[in-house]
């Protein structure tokens, strides 16, 4: 097994952005040969935190999947020149808060969703495989939105209700970035709550209609991340799989795809890209989408 960040790569896909990339590197676990969150989701599928310098003010968007991989993020922006370091959520899932002790000195915020949904979640989070021991909680809250400052960036934190009712996406409205949290992935969505899809749809067009030419999803390629992200066609790509999952109900025969063939067309568009770990999340999304 790796130690714990050993295998994070720093890459810088647009100015004043570094994404701290993790993951996808074959059979290697980082956590354990058991079973656990880490390994078998964000490790295997891909995962990746953000963060925003400028001016000497740094933003960080999620803070990874452990303290290991949260303590590098926090030497590499005050060896860029970080001296205020706040943090900003994108949910309450685990793989986004697990390096949060790192930050407990600092401003850590998120909606008032994902606040309460932390608090609530609180012992489960505090003893899963691996702990997130202590889990240290958001320090100030929003509503709907809330405009930062971060140097001479304007960052817009937007709620939106997809793959997790609690989502937060951070917005640079001036260079038309969008850093998407889990609410876009590549190849597909990974389903949290099979009973919210259509809602998830709702607000999937509302966000496409944000002024957006490049996309930073959590979980994705981190090729195609290095080079500054994903085009718009990510939402509505994302948007189509969430529409085939809700026919899947009634469909047999799409039930039946593997994911290859289920996003057939997206991938000839070159949309999205193959990643083999999605087949295994795609199955258990129809299964839990049938079942729903």
């Amino acid at each position: 097994m790796a130690e714990l960040g050993a295998t994070m790569r720093v890459l810088r896909p647009a100015p004043d952005v570094f994404a701290f990339y993790d993951g996808r590197v074959g059979v290697q676990r980082a956590w354990s040969e058991a079973p656990n969150w880490l390994d078998d989701g964000a490790y295997t599928l891909g995962a990746c935190s953000y963060a925003i310098v400028h001016g000497g003010d740094a933003l960080v968007w999620d803070t990874h999947i452990s303290p290991e991989h949260a303590a590098l993020i926090r030497r590499t922006l005050v060896d860029a020149g970080a001296q205020s370091i706040r943090v900003a959520l994108s949910h309450w899932h685990a793989d986004h808060v697990a390096g949060n002790a790192v930050f407990a000195d600092c401003e850590i915020i998120a909606n008032a969703r994902t606040l309460r949904t932390l608090e609530d979640n609180r012992a489960k989070l505090e003893t899963g495989n691996p702990p997130i021991r202590p889990l240290v909680l958001p320090t100030r809250s929003f509503d709907d939105a809330l405009r930062l400052q971060v140097g001479a960036v304007t960052v817009d934190l937007l709620q939106f209700d997809i793959h997790s009712r609690d989502g937060t996406v951070a917005l640079l409205p001036e260079r038309q970035l969008l850093l998407a949290g889990d609410t876009l992935e590549d190849p597909i969505t990974y389903v949290a709550e099979p009973d919210r899809l259509e809602q998830h749809l709702v607000d999937l067009d509302r966000l496409s209609r944000l002024p957006v030419d490049r996309i930073l999803p959590s979980h994705g390629s981190p090729d195609v991340i290095g080079v500054g992200g994903y085009g718009p066609g990510l939402i509505d790509a994302n948007r189509r799989y969430v529409q085939n999952l809700l026919r899947s109900r009634n469909d047999a025969e799409l039930a039946s795809r593997d994911l290859k063939s289920f996003i057939d067309a997206d991938l000839r568009a070159d949309v999205v890209g193959y990643h083999a770990a999605y087949e295994q999340v795609h199955r258990r999304n129809v299964e839990r989408v049938v079942a729903a």
